[in-house]
């Protein structure tokens, strides 16, 4: 579990490609197209308590008014509070409930639907505590990335960018008003990119956001996003990084969680399959864009690393039969 309780200040290194400033957390946002957030509010007082079957896609909780406990499997047992945010990237089975000990009432994430908008354990009584919950909707089967860069439990306290968001969310989530459900759609979105933001520190798992954090591997990482056309060897990164090759090696496998070579194929193959997925590019130019002098050698470089040709993965994502595909890298 990771949690933060004070602001946090990051300098980056700024690419500049395509005529336009961009970032590798940007990138990664866009490359998740999250196009969609289903919620829902839950009142609750006295002895209650729910336990929630594993999800495996990206939840969260904010929590609008009083308290309540949350107790994530194998994590430490954490007390949320008015104004606390609680992103799950993976959302493994979890208990939340009030502080008397009672039975959980058993919950399947999978069989809600949007008209379950509001749950209530108060029987009657005035609420104790109200949550928005919910989980995120990608459109990407690369959603499985967010799991890579974050840890397990994320839970945001005291941040005061956070507090105004919340504030905001609990404002719309406590009314009936017309735009409601897009209104907060658009606000959770901006929740979870202030969590990825703001969980940027030294103190974080392996992968992206750690190297993001470390002022020798972040230059490293954007050159690598910015130029993802280009056959990187260890010795250029190595250069970026102003490291023996050796030692930015190693730094860099510890940081992010794989050699860099394995990060830079990772990301070529990331960029692959939203070009296939959602440009109307021959398979030709989806290679050259990712470095590619031919459509053999992007052929065969695509189907080693995801199981199937790029052709053949275009005409299923066109038909809509996607299937999230295991996620080996970033």
């Amino acid at each position: 579990m990771f949690i933060i309780n004070r602001p946090v200040v990051l300098t980056w290194t700024v690419a500049v490609v395509r005529s336009c400033v961009t970032d590798p957390l940007s990138e990664v946002v866009q490359m998740l197209r999250p196009h969609g957030v289903f919620s829902k509010r839950i009142s609750a007082a006295g002895a209650w308590g729910v336990r929630y079957t594993a999800f495996g896609r990206p939840g969260f909780s904010v929590v609008l008014e009083g308290s309540c406990r949350l107790a994530v499997d194998n994590e430490p047992e954490i007390v949320l509070e008015q104004g606390d945010f609680v992103l799950l990237p993976t959302t493994p089975a979890f208990e939340m409930s009030g502080f008397h000990d009672v039975e959980p009432v058993s919950m399947d994430p999978h069989q809600m639907t949007e008209d379950d908008l509001d749950v209530d354990y108060s029987d009657g009584a005035e609420p104790e505590v109200r949550i928005l919950g919910g989980s995120f909707v990608f459109d990407s089967p690369d959603a499985a990335l967010l799991s890579s860069l974050l840890p397990t439990v994320v839970h945001v306290r005291g941040v005061e960018r956070f507090e105004a968001l919340v504030s905001l969310v609990a404002d719309e989530a406590l009314q009936d008003r017309p735009g409601r459900a897009l209104v907060l759609t658009r606000l959770v979105e901006i929740l979870l990119v202030e969590a990825l933001r703001t969980t940027v520190t030294p103190q974080t798992p392996p992968g992206l956001l750690r190297g993001l954090a470390d002022r020798k591997l972040a230059p490293v990482i954007h050159r690598i996003h910015e130029r993802v056309d280009k056959p990187w060897t260890v010795a250029q990164l190595a250069t970026v990084a102003t490291l023996s090759r050796s030692a930015f090696y190693e730094r860099f496998t510890r940081q992010i969680g794989m050699p860099p070579m394995e990060y830079s194929m990772a990301w070529r193959m990331a960029v692959a399959r939203g070009l296939l997925r959602h440009d109307d590019l021959g398979i030709v130019e989806v290679g050259r864009r990712v470095g590619y002098g031919s459509a053999s050698a992007f052929s065969t470089a695509f189907s080693r690393y995801t199981g199937e040709s790029p052709r053949a993965y275009a005409r299923r994502t066109a038909r809509g039969q996607l299937n999230a595909p295991r996620l080996e890298a970033v």
